[in-house]
């Protein structure tokens, strides 16, 4: 599968600090000149595929002329051990797992159980837990004990029958659209449907949150709450 994860800005300076960001966004750019940091760690490749222009407001264009080198770590943090998928199952209350496509000592895509939970208030608790208002639910009211989660924009066919082969209660993913959630309920499933930013903000700052001891220089995560 096409990816950036990379080095994708190298300024050529030491680092003297790390902001951490889901996205290379403006905004985050702000953050990391506000705290002095040369460096933004991000999830989202900052630089995905070919571009064709650089305006002098990009982020990208921001860092280069102030010297913020950018890494971005894509799917290769989606499917690491503990990586992002992995940390959105921790965080609908899954532990143990069947993976839809297994590497060695992670993967993408889950089924697990979880305490028996009644619909509506499963879906609070994920509001709560992602801290996200931006959260919709589709389906019967019934109780949850089997969830299949997908972090990003996770759905195919291939997840579908994954989760339906599971007999999970509810499939929860992000950037679904009105025909996939419509068949999603067909085949007997409810859905949630969280914003990608909430759903990877998550686990990436879980990530960042284990890490940041071992880095050796200042850092910092920044959450852009008007993506939430």
């Amino acid at each position: 599968m096409y990816d950036t994860s990379v080095i994708i800005i190298d300024s050529g300076n030491d680092i003297n600090g790390a902001l951490f960001s889901l996205d290379l966004s403006t905004n985050a750019v702000k953050e990391a000149k506000a705290r002095g940091y040369n460096l933004i760690v991000t999830h989202h490749p900052a630089i995905y595929g070919g571009i064709s222009r650089i305006c002098a407001n990009d982020a990208v264009a921001q860092c280069v002329k102030e010297g913020i080198s950018v890494i971005s770590m894509h799917l290769n943090f989606d499917a690491a051990p503990e990586g992002i998928d992995y940390h959105l199952m921790k965080g609908l209350g899954g532990d143990k797992a069947e993976i839809l496509s297994p590497v060695t000592g992670g993967g993408y895509g889950r089924a697990y159980e979880i305490y028996s939970i009644a619909f509506s208030e499963y879906v609070e608790k994920i509001k709560s837990t992602f801290s996200s208002q931006r959260v919709l639910a589709y389906g019967e009211e019934k109780s949850i004990k089997k969830v299949a989660s997908f972090c990003g924009a996770g759905y195919d066919d291939n997840a579908m029958n994954f989760a339906v082969a599971q007999k999970v209660d509810l499939f929860v993913s992000s950037d679904l659209k009105h025909h996939e959630i419509t068949a999603l309920l067909t085949r007997g499933l409810n859905v949630i449907h969280l914003t990608h930013y909430s759903a990877e903000n998550y686990g990436f700052n879980k990530i960042y949150l284990k890490i940041r001891e071992e880095l050796k220089v200042p850092s910092a995560y920044f959450c852009d709450g008007t993506l939430l």
